[in-house]
């Protein structure tokens, strides 16, 4: 993992969320990546150089966000884009590969019971790459202990394990996971993938009604550092992942939420 995205938006979260990235970083000795995107709409009689001074005002947003934090030597780079944050990041990644994204799980908006807010939501709805959300306040800190939460044992994509397979590599962490049967579950979805069987430090099977229901039911007998799930078009997150935004009450986490992309 040589690349980590920090995509900054202006909310009071983003401090904290860009020193947890560079905390992660300072770590595993990777670069990070600081990134803002902005958009203008020019109207008749307006400035004709006002994309360029967008464009200066949001390097320096970043400059200032950079120079707030502590570095710990770490190669910080700084990124902007005229355009959607999700079409950015999406051209950013194909130009210079990025393995991790790294968000703030609070909102700009002053509704607290938003968990993700438009930005985030649209990373993980819109984009291919593997994201993990900071709450707000949270520090850093080497994860010892992951609950990986699914309703199908069954991983098709060859890469979507990559960053989960990292942290074990990097801190061995005890890896739980948690197989939630549901209503609709198929024996298929019971047999456990290699990588997994790899992975895994123990196997909790459990009986919900939702993925949701079985984390809420056995995340403080596991007390996890970092929560794990899959972001697939069909499963545990299906609902959340039809809109933008993500509310408290449909999911919350007061750990770091490393979002993995199922095909």
């Amino acid at each position: 993992m040589q690349h980590v995205l920090v995509p900054i938006g202006s909310t009071e979260s983003a401090h904290n969320t860009l020193q947890y990235a560079i905390d992660f970083a300072s770590g595993i000795n990777a670069k990070v990546f600081v990134f803002r995107a902005y958009s203008s709409q020019t109207k008749a009689g307006t400035m004709k150089n006002v994309d360029s001074i967008i464009e200066r005002e949001t390097n320096l947003y970043l400059r200032t966000m950079v120079s707030s934090v502590d570095r710990k030597n770490v190669d910080v780079k700084l990124i902007s884009a005229k355009g959607s944050v999700a079409d950015s990041i999406e051209a950013i990644d194909n130009e210079l590969g990025i393995d991790l994204v790294i968000v703030g799980a609070k909102s700009n908006s002053i509704k607290e019971e938003i968990f993700l807010g438009k930005t985030a939501g649209s990373i993980v709805k819109k984009t291919n790459l593997p994201m993990l959300t900071v709450p707000n306040g949270y520090k850093y800190i080497e994860v010892k202990n992951v609950l990986m939460a699914f309703k199908s044992a069954t991983v098709k994509s060859k890469t979507a394990l990559n960053p989960l397979k990292f942290f074990v590599s990097k801190f061995n962490p005890k890896v739980n996971l948690l197989l939630v049967k549901t209503p609709s579950y198929t024996e298929e979805d019971l047999v456990l993938n290699k990588d997994l069987e790899l992975l895994k430090s123990s196997l909790t099977v459990t009986e919900n009604a939702t993925t949701f229901q079985g984390v809420l039911e056995h995340i403080k007998t596991h007390n996890p550092d970092m929560l794990c799930v899959f972001r697939r078009k069909r499963g545990f997150f299906k609902k959340l992942w039809e809109k933008s935004t993500i509310l408290k009450e449909e999911f919350y986490a007061n750990v770091p939420l490393l979002i993995l992309k199922g095909k």
